[in-house]
C-alpha cells in the first residue's frame, strides 16, 4: 500500500502546560490568572464557511475544549432578502416594524374577534425574531468582567460582517478584560478591534487605479489604499481546522474505506457559482471532459458537492459518471468523507468558487488542481494569481498524468495566525493557557 505523506506540524504556538513560555515559570510570575487566557467565546453568523474559520483558530490556539459558540443571525427569506445590506440591528428593527404593521392591516381588514395568523417573511415560515439565538452584548460583557478575577481575560473570535458590530462593541465596553479577533475584513475602523485578521486579496480587494473610481466618501467601507499596520495579520486563503493532527486522525478513522482502493486516488470537489465566480453547465462538462482525459491515469475518483452546487449540476455529473466502475460520487449522507479524502486522496480538482476548499486542499502539501479560475473576477483573480505563484495550485487541462505527483510547501495560514495571537497577546502582557 502506498503510504500517506503527511506535513509535519508546524512549531506550536502554545505553552506548555501550566507553566509559561519558558515551560518553567509557575502563573503567578507572569501575572497570575489575570494575564492567563483559559476560555474563548465565538461569536458566527451561522454560515459553516465562516465560523469554521473561527473554530480553526481557537483549535489551533488549544482552546477548543474552553470554548463558547454565540450567533449573530439575521431574519432571512421573504423581504428580507431585500435587506441584507444593512446592519443587523437596523434589519431587525425595520422587520419588526414590518410585522407590526402586517398585523395591525389585518386587524383592520378582518375585524375584532377574528383569528389572525402571524406575518409570514421567512421563505413561507411563520419564524419570528424570538426563535433567533442571538449573541447579546451585555451578557458576554458582563461574564468577562464577572470571571476575570477567577478564570481571567476572555479570548473573543467573530467572523464574517454580521459579526463585527457585536464583536466591536465587546471590547468598546470591556476592553480590560477581553483580546477580540475579528476574522475577514472590516472595510473601515481596524481600530476598533486588538486583532484583525484577513486574506490579502480581500484587504487589497481593488487596485489603487480601480479604487479611483470608487466616490471617496465609499472608499474607506470598501478597502484600504495603505499597508495594514501591525494589529492585521494578513493570510494567503481562509483559516480552517485542518492541520497534520487532524489529517493522521482522520486517515486512521477512515483507513478501512479508503485503504484498499486503487492508486492514485483523485478527489473532485464540486462547490456552487458565486457572484465573483460565475459559472454554470458549462463548467460542468468542461470539467466531466477533463476527467474523461485523466480516468486512465487514475486508479479511483472520489467526488463531493458542496451545500452550494445547483442541482442541474450535480444531476448533470451523476447521469455522466455515476455508472463508472472507477467513480464514486458521495450522495451527501452522513459520514461525510471530507476529512477522509483530505488525508487519504493522492491530488485534488477543486472548482475556483471556494475559498474555503482550496485553502483546507492546499494544507495537505498534496497537488491541487483548478477549474474554472478564469471565470473569477474581482478579488478572486488575486487570490487565484497567488495560490499559482507560490506553486500551490495548477490549472485542471485535462492532459495531466494523475500517476505523477509533485508537492509543495503546505499552507499553514491558521497556525501562522495563531502564533500572531499569540505574539499580541504577549505585548498586551498576556498568554493562553489550553
Amino acid at each position: 500500500m502506498k503510504p500517506i505523506r503527511l506535513p509535519e506540524p508546524p512549531a506550536s504556538p502554545r505553552g506548555i502546560g501550566g507553566m509559561g513560555g519558558d515551560g518553567g515559570v509557575p502563573d503567578i510570575f507572569e501575572g497570575g490568572v489575570f494575564g492567563v487566557i483559559r476560555r474563548a467565546v465565538i461569536i458566527g453568523n451561522g454560515f459553516p464557511a465562516s465560523e469554521n474559520q473561527s473554530f480553526g483558530l481557537v483549535h489551533a490556539l488549544g482552546l477548543s475544549d474552553k470554548q463558547t459558540l454565540y450567533r449573530v443571525t439575521r431574519p432571512r427569506g421573504g423581504v428580507n432578502e431585500w435587506m441584507h445590506w444593512l446592519p443587523v440591528s437596523v434589519h431587525k428593527r425595520i422587520y419588526i416594524i414590518i410585522n407590526w404593521i402586517y398585523g395591525y392591516s389585518r386587524i383592520l381588514f378582518t375585524g375584532r374577534g377574528k383569528k389572525l395568523m402571524p406575518a409570514s417573511f421567512e421563505n413561507g415560515s411563520t419564524k419570528g425574531l424570538a426563535s433567533v439565538l442571538e449573541a447579546d452584548v451585555k451578557k458576554i460583557v458582563t461574564m468577562a468582567r464577572e470571571n476575570f478575577e477567577r478564570e481571567g481575560p476572555l479570548l473573543v473570535v467573530a467572523s464574517g460582517r454580521d459579526t463585527i458590530s457585536i464583536a466591536s462593541s465587546i471590547r468598546r465596553l470591556a476592553s480590560d478584560n477581553v483580546f477580540v479577533v475579528q476574522i475577514q475584513h472590516p472595510r473601515s475602523h481596524l481600530e476598533r478591534f486588538d486583532l484583525v485578521i484577513t486574506p490579502q486579496h480581500d484587504y487589497y480587494s481593488l487596485t489603487p487605479q480601480a479604487q479611483e473610481q470608487v466616490p471617496r466618501f465609499l472608499r474607506k467601507w470598501i478597502t484600504p489604499r495603505e499597508p495594514p499596520d501591525r494589529h492585521v495579520v494578513l493570510t494567503v486563503g481562509a483559516l480552517h481546522q485542518i492541520d497534520a493532527t487532524a489529517l493522521r486522525s482522520a486517515a486512521s478513522a477512515w483507513h478501512n474505506e479508503f485503504a484498499a482502493l486503487p492508486r492514485p486516488l483523485l478527489v473532485i470537489n464540486i462547490g456552487g457559482p458565486t457572484r465573483y465566480c460565475r459559472y454554470g453547465g458549462d463548467l460542468a462538462k468542461q470539467l466531466i471532459a477533463s476527467l474523461h482525459n485523466v480516468l486512465a491515469s487514475c486508479g479511483t475518483v472520489r467526488i463531493s458537492f458542496s451545500r452550494r452546487t445547483p442541482e442541474k449540476i450535480s444531476n448533470f455529473v451523476v447521469k455522466e459518471l455515476g455508472t463508472h466502475p472507477k467513480v464514486y460520487i458521495w450522495n451527501g449522507e452522513e459520514p461525510n468523507p471530507h476529512m477522509g479524502h483530505l488525508a487519504w486522496a493522492d491530488a485534488f480538482v477543486v472548482t475556483a468558487d471556494s475559498v474555503s476548499m482550496l485553502s483546507e486542499a492546499c494544507s495537505t502539501g498534496k497537488p491541487v488542481y483548478v477549474i474554472g479560475a478564469e471565470r473569477c473576477r474581482w478579488k478572486f483573480v488575486e487570490f487565484h494569481k497567488t495560490l499559482r505563484d507560490r506553486g500551490l495550485v495548477r490549472p485542471f487541462t485535462g492532459l495531466e498524468d494523475m500517476s505523477e505527483s509533485w508537492s509543495y510547501p503546505p499552507l499553514s495560514d491558521t497556525s501562522m495566525a495563531a502564533s500572531q495571537v499569540q505574539k499580541a497577546l504577549a505585548e498586551r502582557g498576556w498568554r493562553i493557557r489550553p
